[in-house]
């Protein structure tokens, strides 16, 4: 996958793509029909599959201040999309230019003079332009009229009657409910990031961590969860079962937020290697011990309760 981070002087083997175009953090499985979809006309017209985005998310743009809320940083949103076969990703910078283009603007500045798109696929709740002045609808208008084609999906849902969508995963994670969550994904959610240096208590207490930082991402309810963490080597990535807390260890006050994961049979040194967590099923909240034993009592059943949780006979939870 070849990825522009400008849509100007793209070369001609970019141009005239069938693109899916939106922010799709999370890529959950709403997102996924999208692209499928856009791979689809793409086949069949012999074009390449393109995906439009904008980093960072125009929220974290509009309401800097607002706690870090995003489902897949960029480094992950991009090896997701690049799984799904796309071909071209084109990355947009969402700043104050971008922001205050108005829909007619960004379909002749973007998508006809950059991409000279051949199709758009877009979900029926899309907007764009100024002030979100412009949706799906215009968007097929302005299509018919400069002469490529506009796909709009409606909203995919689950054999429940639920929404796919990145909101109904933030609410999910928050809850404490990653099943929930990677219903919604088609997968478990991961955190990922490099191993961090820690203060070694983990160690001290007979459970050692690889710390991430939960930086830029949402955080989800804290507590102990069962979780299968890997060493981000490509597609050979080994998985290994372990246990893992989020949050601030009330016990040990730490600056901010931490995912300290314990892997299970592993004695590896990984500082600095990058690490892939993902978190299957939370065990129980974070809490405060009165005694470190207490405390080293509880670790040790958390182990036990994640074993078994994510034993391969272990039964699924609805």
């Amino acid at each position: 996958m070849r990825v522009f981070r400008h849509h100007s002087e793209l070369p001609a083997t970019a141009q005239g793509a069938v693109v899916a175009i939106g922010n799709f953090d999370g890529v959950h499985l709403g997102h996924q029909a999208i692209i499928a979809e856009a791979g689809k006309i793409a086949r069949a017209a012999g074009a390449p599959l393109a995906v439009l985005t904008f980093e960072p998310h125009p929220r974290s743009f509009f309401r800097p201040e607002l706690p870090p809320f995003r489902l897949t940083p960029f480094r992950i949103k991009a090896r997701l999309i690049e799984a799904l076969g796309v071909d071209l990703l084109v990355v947009l910078a969402f700043d104050e230019a971008l922001s205050k283009l108005s829909a007619e603007a960004f379909v002749s500045e973007v998508l006809l003079a950059g991409l000279a798109l051949r199709h758009a696929v877009v979900g029926d709740n899309f907007a764009f332009g100024h002030k979100r002045g412009g949706d799906a609808l215009l968007l097929e208008r302005l299509g018919a009229s400069h002469g490529f084609g506009v796909s709009r999906l409606t909203r995919v849902r689950g054999s429940h009657g639920e929404i796919y969508s990145s909101t109904g995963v933030r609410t999910a994670l928050q809850a404490g409910d990653p099943l929930a969550a990677a219903a919604l994904l088609g997968r478990p959610w991961e955190i990922e990031g490099r191993v961090l240096q820690g203060d070694k208590r983990g160690r001290e207490l007979g459970m050692p961590t690889a710390n991430l930082s939960l930086e830029g991402y949402l955080e989800p309810a804290r507590g102990v969860y069962a979780v299968r963490a890997g060493l981000d080597r490509g597609p050979a990535i080994n998985w290994h079962d372990g246990v893992a807390n989020l949050g601030v260890r009330p016990m040990f006050p730490s600056k901010g937020s931490l995912l300290e994961a314990h892997l299970f049979d592993f004695a590896q040194e990984i500082y600095g290697q990058h690490l892939r967590v993902a978190l299957l099923e939370r065990l129980r909240p974070e809490m405060t011990f009165d005694s470190i034993a207490t405390l080293v009592e509880q670790m040790q059943e958390d182990g036990r309760q994640a074993r078994a949780r994510l034993a391969p006979s272990a039964p699924a939870r609805e």
